[in-house]
């Protein structure tokens, strides 16, 4: 059976985690998030969010987005492999708009689900 919890071991909180994430310079983006990753020797995905005061200025409007992105990366960690991700976002959403977060999310997710190549010593 899967577990959906999401641990502080599966959360980024330190400042070099962001930093050696942000530092590869790998990143794919949507229309509303931009996706940074590094795979990690872990064993586990781990996730870290960015939601700056130009995206949304209301601290409410700042804690849903985070909300919803921390339950779109715990009910998809499962299939993820070992990597630190740090979801940015580009533009502010709502309620209204949460079909097409969680679509742009997974299809994001997709596009870093495929493991490294052997001979890629990034990890």
């Amino acid at each position: 059976m899967t577990k959906f919890s999401f641990p502080s071991r599966a959360r980024l909180i330190k400042t070099d985690d962001f930093s050696s994430v942000f530092n590869f310079r790998k990143r794919i983006s949507g229309r509303f998030l931009a996706i940074h990753y590094r795979y990690n020797q872990l064993g586990s995905p781990r996730l870290g969010l960015v939601i700056g005061k130009k995206t949304a200025r209301l601290a409410v409007q700042r804690n849903y987005m985070r909300r919803v992105l921390r339950e779109l990366f715990r009910t998809r960690q499962a299939d993820l492999a070992p990597v630190d991700i740090v979801v940015r976002s580009q533009r502010m959403f709502t309620r209204a708009d949460y079909a097409q977060i969680s679509q742009e999310f997974g299809e994001l997710l997709g596009k870093i689900r495929r493991p490294p190549a052997i001979s890629d010593k990034t990890i």
